[in-house]
């Protein structure tokens, strides 16, 4: 997992021994009955609390013709509940000077809460009760479901980035569900039945499939009793069923070209990667680092500075619970021809290929990393973040105190080794928008001016 979003470098160096990560023996956890588990860092500097509740349920977990409904479920959390009318969940929680949000992925689906200690009780019975007693209403979903193909509509369909990303992630992967869109496929959005929605929130909602963290000020003892008071009579479900599916190796490239109206041409990469809980993992994060962290690193000089085919670039590893991908991103200046652009992206990640990285590339990734760590960190936020990110997809949140020390250890070898692995021509799908010229059909709407081309060969 990504030790934090990328800052200035900090003062360490290659070589300086990690610094230790205060607090291990200060968290504590149990599970409960029903298999919910709960994890308290007491952190006493500051009278708040952040609360995680992590729920196994992404577009992983979908099929054809259900698909987008764990997006859904965290717009219906917010609701109403047979106790609670739609909205009050917010209104109690302000209230209170509280504030919360929520985010769905392909994997999980998180739901995140921020407010003054004293307001503990109340958020308890506010999560449990939209976890047990949710209200399926007619009238509420037909509303929802509106607003999320309005969502769809905003972020993918009138977004070229979100579209062409979407079409890269579809043909990237042929078997398993990570191919699925997180908002869900237009047709799905506009054809769930209340009987999907019913079963999915059974299924996954259920307290054996849930992680709830919590730091701030905090006395683990008084959250494990709230716990027990709120949850514990929530009944435990049958395990939801093991994606069983696994991607084919991809044995030759796959391109998709979208033609439609745009300012810019877009290029993006998507090749194939481990799974979160990879031990290459922090090797995957400092070689994304090096590629495209800042204007330092690799890609930002080479294409933005120094041959100025690209605008902007940047990169993004989705770190699931299954074997994912790691993303390249570029815009491109208007008028670029994408195919030339390529030839100069492909010769840049080739020399990484062949030669690796240098030393001063590999120091300035473990700064930034460790910045990043160290920033994130220091807010009670960033900690029930991090313990979760631990316990969810690397199975202990114990081992999040290990992670600066892991990184550290990474060698030159070791980035060269996934460079290697990662960036090869055949295990990658590479998606190129390319602007819809001015005499097109302008009676066209946006769909109509939209076309695919999808190959794939076994080119070295």
């Amino acid at each position: 997992m990504n030790l934090g979003s990328p800052s200035a470098p900090a003062s360490s160096a290659v070589g300086v021994p990690a610094a230790g990560v205060p607090g291990r023996d200060a968290v504590r956890s149990t599970t409960l009955a029903n298999g919910l588990k709960v994890i308290v860092w007491p952190v006493h500097d500051i009278p708040n609390v952040a609360l995680y509740n992590w729920v196994r349920a992404g577009s992983r977990n979908e099929a054809p013709g259900i698909t987008g409904l764990a997006h859904f479920f965290e717009h219906m959390m917010f609701n109403g509940t047979t106790r609670r009318q739609p909205g009050e969940f917010d209104r109690l929680m302000e209230a209170q000077g509280g504030a919360n949000n929520a985010f769905t992925s392909d994997d999980v689906t998180v739901y995140q809460d921020w407010f003054p200690h004293g307001a503990l009780d109340l958020v308890f019975d506010l999560e449990s009760d939209r976890v047990g007693n949710l209200a399926f209403v007619p009238q509420v979903i037909e509303s929802e479901r509106s607003v999320v193909y309005s969502e769809r509509r905003l972020r993918v369909e009138d977004n070229n980035q979100g579209l062409l990303g979407e079409q890269v992630q579809a043909t990237a992967f042929v078997a398993h569900p990570y191919q699925f869109p997180i908002i869900g496929w237009p047709a799905d959005i506009q054809s769930w039945q209340m009987s999907d929605l019913q079963k999915f929130f059974k299924t996954y909602y259920a307290p054996n499939n849930l992680t709830l963290v919590l730091a701030g000020d905090l006395v683990p003892e008084q959250v494990f009793a709230l716990a027990r008071k709120y949850f514990e009579p929530l009944p435990r479900q049958p395990a939801p069923a093991p994606v069983r599916t696994q991607e084919p190796e991809q044995i030759g490239e796959r391109l998709v070209v979208v033609r439609r109206k745009a300012q810019t041409p877009l290029l993006q990469y998507a090749y194939k990667a481990p799974a979160a809980a990879d031990a290459r993992g922090p090797a995957v994060n400092l070689l994304l680092s090096i590629l495209v962290d800042g204007d330092a690193s690799r890609l930002h000089r080479s294409l933005v500075e120094d041959k100025k085919v690209a605008i902007e670039v940047s990169g993004h590893w989705q770190e699931g619970f299954d074997p994912g991908l790691l993303w390249l991103y570029l815009t491109l200046p208007e008028g670029s021809d994408p195919t030339e652009v390529q030839k100069v992206l492909d010769a840049v990640l080739a020399d990484v290929v062949k030669h690796g990285v240098t030393t001063a590339e590999l120091s300035r990734a473990k700064n930034l990393t460790a910045a990043g760590f160290w920033k994130k960190l220091a807010t009670i936020d960033g900690k029930a973040q991090l313990l979760g990110e631990y316990e969810v997809f690397h199975g202990d949140w114990a081992k999040l105190f290990d992670a600066p020390a892991k990184f550290d250890k990474v060698t030159r070898e070791e980035v060269h080794a996934v460079a290697r692995e990662i960036l090869d021509r055949r295990r990658r799908t590479a998606g190129v928008l390319v602007p819809a010229s001015d005499d097109a059909d302008e009676n066209d709407d946006d769909d109509a001016n939209v076309e695919l081309d999808v190959s794939e060969g076994a080119e070295a």
